[in-house]
């Protein structure tokens, strides 16, 4: 009678052992390639989304300020045609920007859903319980999920608006942003609609200028990824130690992020022989693809999804596009 028991409560143990062994196997997998990786994903503790909070708030870094102008001038374009019940947004961070989705979906006067999906708990609580404050009216359910892996959201009462906006995207190749958007396609019905935020090709000098701040803020936000793993791992990257470091490939079109080492060293993770770096040897932190309209059409295309709507600035540094799902 007492076995069950024990097994039930040996499975919350047993739950953080495998996710560690599957995080370990990963950080490995990254590091062993040429050049080093690390996923991105390990940015988002509670401190690296206040960070990236920042980042958006600063003066060199146009996406967020240029996106937020298109949605305030087409949020009305956007959800009209369908009526979205329920708004669903993939790496969601605080919602600074989706309050003026809310806004013009509530303004019909139906009860409005904002599911925001995101990897960070800590963070999507306190958007949970600002959002709940600000608009009592809003049915806020949070869900953590690691989008680059899987979209696990419940059902929801629809037609349903998915967002996924600041050119999150971008920070995925090809492969991985048609594997994303297949997910998302796969939990889309008629009537459903998918909101697209991308960032567009430009002057190298105002790209380069937004990964690299006058202030020092995205060099900090670049070394949280080892602050993070050595909070949830046991390492013991030293991130003093390593330099922040982001270029524009004109021929890849896209930005990338790396971290450069300050001199040959070694780091010890927990389960993982120790491994060295030279001096200067970096490691790939975020890539962030520049797309057109015509790459957006292919990668709609290529999953099934039609772009029926582009929304741009006047200078057209950036673009919202509307995307439906198509038989």
């Amino acid at each position: 009678m007492t076995s069950e028991p024990a097994r039930t409560s040996a499975q919350p143990e047993r739950d953080t052992a495998r996710r560690r062994l599957e995080t370990l196997v990963e950080i490995r997998d990254s590091l062993a390639r040429s050049p080093r990786e690390l996923p991105s994903k390990f940015f988002y503790d509670e401190h690296g989304s206040r960070l990236f909070e920042q980042i958006t708030r600063l003066p060199e870094y146009y996406l967020t300020r240029v996106e937020r102008g298109i949605l305030e001038t087409h949020a009305l374009d956007i959800v009209t045609p369908n009526r979205p019940r329920t708004l669903i947004e993939l790496g969601a961070g605080s919602a600074a920007k989706t309050r003026i989705l809310i806004a013009a979906m509530q303004a019909s006067g139906a009860r409005v859903m904002y599911v925001p999906v995101d990897v960070s708990a800590e963070f999507l609580q306190h958007t949970r319980e600002a959002l709940e404050r600000e608009n009592p009216a809003l049915v806020v359910e949070p869900v953590v999920s690691d989008i680059s892996a899987s979209i696990d959201v419940p059902a929801m009462p629809g037609p349903v608006l998915f967002a996924f906006l600041g050119s999150t995207i971008g920070n995925f190749e090809w492969a991985g942003a048609l594997s994303l958007l297949r997910r998302v396609r796969a939990r889309m019905h008629p009537g459903d609609r998918f909101l697209l935020g991308t960032d567009l090709r430009k002057n190298r000098k105002i790209i380069e200028a937004a990964y690299n701040d006058s202030r020092g803020v995205t060099a900090e936000f670049n070394r949280n990824i080892l602050r993070v793993l050595n909070a949830s791992l046991g390492a013991d990257f030293d991130p003093g130690r390593f330099q922040h470091r982001a270029f524009y490939d004109a021929e890849l079109h896209r930005i990338e992020m790396r971290l450069r080492s300050i001199g040959a060293q070694q780091v010890r993770i927990p389960g993982l022989s120790p491994i060295s770096f030279d001096d200067g040897e970096e490691i790939r932190t975020e890539l962030s693809h520049k797309y057109d309209r015509g790459v957006v059409e292919q990668l709609a295309d290529s999953v099934r999804l039609s772009v029926t709507h582009w929304f741009t600035d006047p200078q057209s540094q950036f673009a919202v596009s509307v995307l439906e799902p198509r038989l």
